[in-house]
């Protein structure tokens, strides 16, 4: 079945079949991140927030390029994290307007079924933190911050 998506804001229109069954799929699952390379999966995760795409950077992105995330959640956060892992297209329930801008920027394909101004916090009183620390980065520095930030609290657990 045809769909109209966007791609540095112009429309284009692509056969998405199988990747339109795959989220299907994947959003009625308890996963949080699945990557696939083609029609192949290459890696998938159930666990929260930015710790599954800094996963999938840290032991797998390196050997797969022009890979299509599925994530229940993108923000920028998540829209840059993306982007350093080689996605050429990206599909969630949910993306934010400064996830939208990012990866247009960027000249990937999104798919949101819903657009938020942003992501929230889980009680919904302001910005996530990883959606406010991601602004105005690019892809790379804002990796290195959440690597900061886990190699911080990895000591602090010890």
């Amino acid at each position: 079945m045809p769909s109209i998506c966007k791609r540095q804001g112009k429309p284009f229109i692509i056969n998405m079949s199988m990747y339109q069954r795959i989220f299907q799929e994947f959003t009625a699952s308890d996963d949080t991140l699945r990557v696939y390379e083609g029609d192949r999966p290459v890696f998938s995760s159930r666990k929260d927030r930015l710790l599954p795409l800094m996963e999938y950077l840290d032991r797998f992105a390196s050997a797969h390029q022009g890979v299509v995330i599925f994530d229940k959640i993108i923000g920028n956060a998540a829209a840059l994290l993306a982007i350093k892992a080689g996605g050429r297209e990206v599909f969630s329930p949910m993306g934010s307007e400064f996830a939208v801008q990012t990866l247009e920027k960027y000249g990937i394909a999104y798919h949101f079924t819903r657009t938020v101004p942003t992501i929230q916090r889980a009680d919904g009183e302001d910005m996530c933190p990883m959606e406010k620390l991601s602004l105005g980065k690019e892809p790379d520095e804002f990796h290195q911050a959440m690597v900061a930030i886990i190699s911080k609290s990895a000591a602090k657990g010890s």
